[in-house]
Parts: structure tokens; C-alpha cells; sequence
């Protein structure tokens, strides 16, 4: 089956744009063959790269909550029925025939659409939205922005011979979320990210030598010339103060990427690339799966069920039950 890794860049707190963007790489990939088409964490409408570098943690702060609104107005409304704000790949998913995997911030209707929940998106080659995964523990200072997911999500789907699974970010650390998957028979593993080869680097060869699955990690990058061109596009609240601490610490890059692929052997199929947007073009082959299972089968015959076992709950979660 040959993959497309789509390294972009998201325009940043420009909903409309990004998708433009990503809609683009979709129809790249899919010219080149690609039947399954993958972005990284929050690229729609991009990962919240101020609140690190603008004391986002400062209590009733004006900024802030400007940023804050700014995030939402301009996060994805999805809709299972018509796609929402997703319409235009769902449409493109279904004319190129391709699946397609998007990191999303989402405005959760269904929470009262005030909440964001970094949420990874599946459409399906029918162009129906599949599953819609909210990252389950938000990282460090992405809990200032991102409100906690939920199981609703861990599930995986069929693409060719495969059995695709989704996680964000550090989410790909919670050994018990990994094991969901697994237990369902995952052999593609695809990991989403904001974009640095630090977090892909160890990780991708791990997932794949524990899980011995092909291991997808697919980032975004950003730098300054990017954030320059997001904002003469649509202004940035507290542009000036970010690329001041930009300034500070001498940093150009925000995000350096670091998309790559491993075999279920822990061998690089494709190492980390840097620095560059892109879109590669891998082919992986379901029989190198079979080949590796005969070592270690995570959730076959090297499980023990009748010692240990987990209990994952699959409900989506809301604060009211509404009865008659």
C-alpha cells in the first residue's frame, strides 16, 4: 500500500487557508498514487505555538483570552452527517479515492462549543468522517488551551490490508492506550505530532519493535518566515511578542518536523526528515507484518489475557444525561 506523509505547515489561526493548504497536499498525494493520505497534530487550524512563548499561564490575562478566542473561532466545527468544516476533504476524500488522517483543534459542539479538544480526524475513501479521536491528556502548557478527551476514539479501521490506529503527540506514551489498539488488531500505527525529531526519533522505532506494526509519525513545521506569512494574511494577536521571545532565545524553527516510518522490525523505512516541507510518498507491505508476528504478537500469542487484561471505556462523555 503506498502512503502519503504530508509535512506541511498549517497558516497559523487561519482555518480557512489551512485547509486550502491541505487540501492541495491531498490532491498531490493522491496523483501520486497514495491511498492513504496523513498530517500531523492540530494542523487545522494549527498547534498553539504562543503559549510557551507569551506566559499563557498569566491568570485574566488580556492577551490570553484574546488568543483564546481567536483559537476558537477559528478551530473546526465537525459534523458526522455533512463533514462541517471539514466538508472540502471529506468531498476531496471520496472524488480521489484516498483515506485521509488530520490533526484537528476541535470546537466541541457537543460540549457546548467553547471547549477546544485536539481531535485526530479519519475520513474515509467514501468521504464520511470515521472517527474523531480527542487526545486524552493535553501535554504540559497545551492544557492552558485543550480541554481532556476521551476513549470515544480509540478504535482503528481498515485501509487495504491493514488495520490503521490513531494517537497524538505523547499520547503514543500511555502504554494502556497503545494496548487499546493492539487489541484490536492494529498494524499501522500512526502517530500524530506538532513537528520536532526530538519527539519522533526514539518513539517511532519503539511503538514498531513493541507493537511490531509499521509506525507512521507525521509532523508539521513552522518558522519564522511562516509565522511572518500567517500574519500579513490574517494579524496575530501578540505577534510581536512571540517573535520577541523568538528573538531571545535565538530560535527560527518552532517545529523542525521529523516525519518518518519504521518496519515492524524497528528499522528506519523512512528516517526523520527535516526543515522542509514535503510530501513523501512510502510504499509499506502488509506480508513484512506477518514475517515479525512470528517473533512477539502483542495481542495474540505472546498475551496472557487470563492474568491481564484491560477494561477500555469507549462512551463519549458529556455532563448531562438527558432522560425522557
Amino acid at each position: 500500500m503506498k502512503i502519503g506523509i504530508a509535512q506541511i505547515s498549517s497558516v497559523l489561526l487561519n482555518k480557512e487557508e489551512t485547509i486550502a493548504r491541505v487540501c492541495t497536499a491531498v490532491e498531490e498525494a493522491a496523483q501520486g498514487g497514495a491511498e492513504l493520505v496523513l498530517f500531523g497534530e492540530a494542523t487545522i487550524p494549527a498547534y498553539p505555538w504562543w503559549l510557551e512563548r507569551t506566559n499563557a499561564a498569566a491568570f485574566n490575562d488580556t492577551l490570553q483570552k484574546q488568543l483564546y478566542a481567536r483559537y476558537v473561532q477559528e478551530a473546526v466545527e465537525i459534523r458526522l452527517d455533512d463533514g462541517g468544516d471539514l466538508k472540502p476533504l471529506c468531498v476531496l476524500a471520496k472524488q480521489r479515492n484516498v483515506v485521509i488522517v488530520v490533526g484537528t483543534i476541535e470546537r466541541a459542539v457537543d460540549r457546548g462549543g467553547h471547549s477546544l479538544y485536539c481531535s485526530a480526524v479519519t475520513i474515509g475513501n467514501t468521504g464520511t468522517i470515521e472517527n474523531v479521536h480527542r487526545k486524552l491528556m493535553p501535554t504540559h502548557e497545551e492544557r492552558l488551551a485543550w480541554a481532556i478527551g476521551d476513549g470515544h476514539g480509540l478504535r482503528t479501521k481498515k485501509v487495504g490490508e491493514f488495520t490503521m490506529g490513531v494517537l497524538n503527540c505523547w499520547e503514543n506514551w500511555m502504554p494502556l492506550s497503545r494496548a487499546a489498539l493492539y487489541a484490536q488488531g492494529e498494524n499501522l500505527h500512526i502517530a500524530l505530532w506538532p513537528g520536532t525529531q526530538r519527539n519522533t526519533e526514539d518513539i517511532t522505532r519503539f511503538i514498531a519493535t513493541e507493537s511490531r506494526s509499521f509506525v507512521v509519525s507525521v509532523s508539521n513545521v513552522m518558522n519564522r518566515e511562516l509565522l511572518a506569512k500567517a500574519h500579513a494574511m490574517k494579524p496575530i494577536p501578540g505577534y510581536d511578542v512571540l517573535i520577541a521571545h523568538m528573538d531571545a532565545t535565538g530560535a527560527d524553527w518552532l517545529a523542525d518536523g521529523g516525519s518518518c516510518v519504521s518496519g515492524p522490525d524497528g528499522q528506519w523505512v523512512v528516517a526523520p526528515i527535516v526543515r522542509q516541507e514535503c510530501i513523501r510518498l512510502v510504499e509499506i507491505d502488509a506480508a513484512r507484518v506477518l514475517e515479525e508476528r512470528a517473533l512477539l504478537d502483542p495481542s495474540g500469542h505472546y498475551s496472557r489475557p487470563d492474568v491481564t487484561r484491560l477494561v477500555v471505556d469507549r462512551s463519549r462523555q458529556n455532563v448531562a444525561a438527558f432522560l425522557g
